[in-house]
């Protein structure tokens, strides 16, 4: 049977991965945040103290990355030690970023992404998804917000915790990475030519999921 494969592509802070879980849930199908298994590669790098690519490159097979789901949530493990909370820390952002660009880990990564597309509906989500690792997708949405915006959201989200950085640190950050995942060499962030465009700058977190979900009924022929 045909799986049914949808692409949410757009910059660090948009929202992606809380919108495409939310929907996943609400269609029963299975939510797989790439971004995920970029930082994981990040923080082995960063327990391991490498700093060069490669480092990295020569200690691939010894990563051991596995995606889980329970009760509907994506858990990662990283050489079979739960890492889902691990990779949520700005420093963790940033190296994913870098380590993004290396075209021997986004080759490592493919055939993992596209074996669980073609086992199961599901929403992904990522910079390069509907460019790249589904382009045969059958829907793509390009979430996207103003750098300002996302910065907010995203402070919201980190400041009860005791090293929360700074509203100019996070917008900065964003600044910092979306310049990096936009002039990679190796699958830069862009928005495809058959995606839809959806600014979010000025919608809450239920408006831009109802226009989604919208949507995804609409041209997928989806039934309530």
């Amino acid at each position: 049977m045909k799986t049914i494969n949808i692409a949410i592509d757009g910059p660090a802070g948009a929202g992606k991965s809380s919108i495409a879980k939310e929907i996943s849930s609400e269609l029963g199908f299975i939510y797989v945040d790439t971004g995920a298994l970029y930082r994981t590669i990040a923080l082995y790098a960063q327990m391991h103290n490498i700093e060069s690519e490669t480092q990295l490159i020569d200690q691939l097979e010894k990563i051991e990355i596995d995606l889980s789901f329970i009760g509907g949530t994506q858990r990662i493990s990283l050489c079979g030690d739960d890492v889902t909370d691990d990779i949520r820390t700005p420093e963790i952002s940033m190296g994913a970023s870098k380590v993004s660009a290396i075209p021997e880990i986004r080759e490592f990564l493919f055939d993992l992404q596209q074996k669980i597309a073609h086992e199961h509906n599901v929403i992904m989500d990522g910079r390069d998804i509907g460019t790249v690792v589904l382009p045969d997708a059958d829907l793509k949405i390009f979430l996207t917000a103003s750098a300002d915006e996302r910065a907010s959201r995203r402070y919201m989200e980190l400041k009860e915790k005791a090293d929360c950085p700074t509203y100019e640190e996070i917008r900065e950050d964003i600044i910092k990475r979306d310049y990096n995942d936009s002039h990679r060499a190796i699958a830069p962030l862009c928005q495809a030519k058959d995606a839809i465009l959806i600014d979010s700058t000025h919608m809450g977190f239920y408006e831009v999921c109802t226009e989604i979900l919208a949507i995804i009924k609409e041209r997928l022929k989806l039934d309530d």
